[in-house]
């Protein structure tokens, strides 16, 4: 019999998402290979996303990321309204057998709330455990509603009521990795990379000074706050402030940048992407915080290019030392270790990608789970209309 799966990718942004966007990023990457497995998807999602599915429900018509720049009183309905969308959608059928779910905090709680007659959910933890201490810490979603982690070190950092309804952890993946070694090979630019949302837990900072006091060159890819290009960013002017990334990119990054050098470029998506990951020496994670799952780690190693990191999160569990990256708890050293990732052989990193991170590895890994959730919630039937 074909499995029905409701995947729930939220309001925020379109899947695929144009650029930047880690969970729509996870779901364009899983969907297709699930629905080669012969499982029926219905996505709920925004009318402006593009993945094929086999269902697609919305509330709003495109991604509703730019919002989250007003107040939260103003905000705060997107999300639930969101989810009263797939509610209704639950209760008007009952051919869904399991609910994915990957809306942070509401997701879990509304579909907890449901009740023994709703179907089995599995929720996908792809955020830092510490943000939701109240809901996480007495979380009781009965036999019905499981939950998963993208890395180990996430879940060992969870409350217990959340470890409690833990069916494990499925790393991320890219499809980057699907016979890595035929990708046409990428001039070297003999440039440090960092990928990724501009913040203090990313550590912008602390690569902009290594790389002036070290000497190598080094290219921040990724958005500051709502803003994906320098010129976007310098029109906004001083009322951009308001936003603490914004903020931080101008009191602790900016100074150290001189435009040749050391370089923040903005968002950078599709090939052009992949291009710049290629090219680079190394990526760079002067992480401050414990990333829970690495979505621009594999893809890294898919493309050949050794991970330099400070060895926090499940940066331990995707790069192993000294093959595929150099991990290091001090900070400090992360220059140097640039330097030495010349040492590294790209085709180890594209094996280990290869045989760990392709789309069919994390398909296969969710089957499993979807079906151990079903056991365990004993498949229960659809909501049903009051």
């Amino acid at each position: 019999m074909t499995l029905t799966v409701l995947i729930n990718a939220g309001p925020w942004l379109p899947v695929p998402p144009a650029g930047y966007g880690g969970i729509e990023n996870v779901v364009a990457t899983l969907v297709p290979e699930l629905r080669r497995l012969g499982v029926r998807v219905v996505l709920a999602s925004v009318d402006s996303s593009t993945l094929p599915c086999d269902e697609r429900i919305s509330v709003f018509a495109d991604g509703q990321f730019a919002a989250l720049q007003r107040p939260y009183n103003q905000v705060s309905g997107i999300a639930q309204a969101h989810l009263a969308g797939v509610v209704r959608e639950l209760r008007g059928r009952d051919d869904i057998d399991l609910v994915h779910d990957h809306v942070e905090a509401v997701g879990l709680a509304t579909l907890a709330a449901l009740g023994p007659d709703a179907p089995p959910v599995l929720h996908t933890l792809h955020w830092d455990l510490a943000k939701h201490p109240e809901l996480y810490g007495g979380l009781d979603g009965g036999r019905r509603v499981r939950v998963n982690g993208v890395s180990a070190a996430q879940l060992a950092r969870a409350p217990q009521a959340l470890r409690d309804h833990s069916v494990g952890h499925v790393h991320l993946a890219t499809p980057l990795a699907v016979d890595p070694h035929r990708r046409p090979p990428v001039a070297q630019g003999g440039y440090a990379l960092v990928l990724g949302r501009i913040n203090p837990g990313k550590g912008q900072d602390v690569a902009v000074r290594l790389a002036r006091r070290v000497g190598f060159p080094l290219v921040l890819a990724g958005p500051v706050g709502p803003y994906h290009r320098p010129a976007d960013l310098a029109a906004a002017g001083a009322p951009a402030r308001q936003n603490p990334d914004v903020r931080f990119f101008h009191d602790e990054v900016a100074p150290h940048l001189d435009g040749d050098r050391v370089r923040w470029i903005g968002t950078v998506a599709g090939r052009d992407r992949d291009d710049l990951l290629a090219a680079a020496r190394a990526t760079l994670f002067p992480l401050r915080w414990e990333e829970p799952g690495g979505t621009a780690v594999v893809e890294s190693l898919a493309l050949g290019t050794p991970v330099v990191a400070t060895a926090r999160g499940c940066l331990p569990e995707l790069v192993e030392h000294g093959r595929t990256g150099l991990l290091t708890d001090d900070e400090q050293e992360l220059g140097d270790l640039v330097l030495a990732a010349d040492l590294l052989e790209p085709d180890e990193c594209r094996r280990e990608a290869a045989a760990r991170f392709t789309p069919a590895v994390m398909a296969r890994r969710y089957l499993a789970l979807y079906d151990r959730v079903r056991r365990l919630g004993s498949a229960a039937p659809a909501l049903r209309a009051a």
